[in-house]
């Protein structure tokens, strides 16, 4: 490396204030780093690239390579230094650079790159910044299209919001300027390889046991379940653990704008939208994907999140023998899943009138389950609802099960508790045909968190 590039020992108190690690600034580390990734491409057969990533031998040995092009540079590194440099430069070439630990991370939800100096993740429900960075607006850039291009998409000028996944399934979203008037940003929401299961969540006190027994009877007697939530409040999560109630004799159609779902049964047939290739053409619905699910013989139709005109479809079909479908809503109440419900399934092409859409959604849907992040990063399980059918105009909704807020614990964890309303659900003569009963202590539960 030359004396021009990096600074000698010397001139280290001439650099700018910089975060220092381990007694070298980082802005010399970074350059190091970059110094050696240059020479490392410049050696290395970059198709043989895949060899060494396959077998553990291979990785020894370009880390070994690494290590010793960090030697010949004139700035002392500390063995701690160099071997953390050593990672980085790995990282750069088999992983996503900066980013390659928080994948690694299974506490962590969400990785929000805003910019390439600024970047975020969530841990249980959290957000919290990290002291992670880039080098500048191109190293991001580069990273940027190493994800998207692994999916065979592109992001630039003409095409500056990109929708991608990642080997693992976690969904990434991409946007950069001139939309993005700061540089460029990314979006990575992350799903666990193992889905969490029913004792997960009574563990994490999402719900308790009789909320859950009624539930499970639910699914299992085929009733059309909507889950309604907002943004990370954990839908995607309960409708895994509630489709794991479906037996294994049925058939399973997903149907996902992203493949979030991890389903346990062996008979599940997997649907994914496309979107428009760069000249706009090529791209596949939900909607499309809803209307061909029909035709697959499906038992069940679980749609990961109706968000636009698939919504009429989805109830004509429960309402057209595919019970016990779930599918998931944002919202933040029962009452408003019905309104945005409503108001979706009057986006599409086939023109009906209020009532009429309304009477569909009273006759398809049965229960609909609120979901919500509190403040202090836990998820609960605020409504479980019963929708009774259409009288006059408005459709008529008795509340199950319930959670009230009471207020927050010295430590700033919330304090509440789950309770029943004392109102018998309706649909326990169906449960009663199925050979079932409602949950022990249905009508006087109560739980304090």
């Amino acid at each position: 490396m030359s004396a021009d590039i990096v600074p000698s020992p010397a001139e280290w108190t001439a650099v700018d204030p910089v975060q220092t690690v381990y007694g070298v600034p980082d802005i010399i580390q970074q350059q190091v780093k970059s110094e050696v990734h240059k020479e490392l491409i410049k050696r290395l057969d970059l198709n043989r690239l895949d060899e060494f990533r396959k077998t553990r031998t291979g990785q020894q040995q370009l880390f070994s390579l690494v290590q010793h092009l960090m030697g010949e540079q004139s700035v002392p590194l500390s063995a701690t230094e160099r071997d953390r440099l050593t990672q980085e430069v790995m990282d750069e070439v088999f992983g996503l650079g900066p980013i390659e630990p928080l994948l690694n991370d299974p506490t962590i939800s969400d990785i929000l790159v805003n910019t390439y100096n600024s970047v975020y993740v969530e841990r249980r429900g959290l957000l919290e910044k990290t002291n992670i960075v880039f080098r500048d607006n191109r190293h991001l850039m580069h990273i940027i299209d190493k994800i998207v291009s692994a999916v065979g998409r592109r992001v630039d000028e003409s095409s500056p919001m990109v929708d991608a996944r990642l080997a693992d399934g976690s969904r990434v979203n991409v946007i950069i300027p001139p939309l993005a008037i700061d540089g460029p940003i990314l979006s990575i929401r992350r799903f666990g390889s193992t889905p969490l299961v029913a004792e997960d969540l009574l563990r994490s006190q999402m719900l308790t046991r009789p909320m859950l027994d009624l539930l499970q009877r639910a699914v299992e007697v085929r009733m059309n379940i909507v889950v309604s939530g907002g943004t990370g409040a954990g839908k995607t999560t309960l409708l895994n653990v509630l489709s794991g109630f479906i037996s294994a004799r049925e058939r399973i159609v997903t149907i996902e704008d992203s493949a979030e779902l991890l389903m346990k049964q062996e008979h599940v047939v997997r649907l994914e939208t496309r979107p428009p290739n760069m000249e706009g053409g090529g791209g596949i619905r939900q909607r499309e994907l809803v209307v061909n699910a029909l035709r697959m013989r499906p038992d069940r139709i679980i749609l990961g999140e109706v968000r636009g005109e698939e919504t009429l479809d989805m109830l004509q079909a429960m309402n057209t023998g595919h019970e016990g479908s779930l599918t998931t809503v944002h919202s933040n109440s029962p009452r408003d899943a019905i309104a945005r419900m409503e108001t979706m399934s009057m986006t599409g092409s086939v023109r009906l009138p209020e009532k009429a859409i309304r009477a569909q959604i009273a006759s398809a849907i049965h229960l609909i389950v609120q979901v919500a992040r509190m403040s202090d990063g836990s998820r609960r399980i605020t409504h479980i609802t019963e929708l009774l059918g259409l009288q006059g105009e408005v459709i008529s909704m008795n509340d199950i099960f319930l959670f009230k807020k009471d207020g927050l614990s010295v430590a700033g964890k919330v304090k509440g508790h789950f309770y029943s309303t004392g109102i018998m659900p309706r649909f326990c003569e169906k449960l009663r045909e199925a050979g079932m009963s409602l949950p022990h202590g249905l009508m006087d539960h109560m739980v304090e968190i």
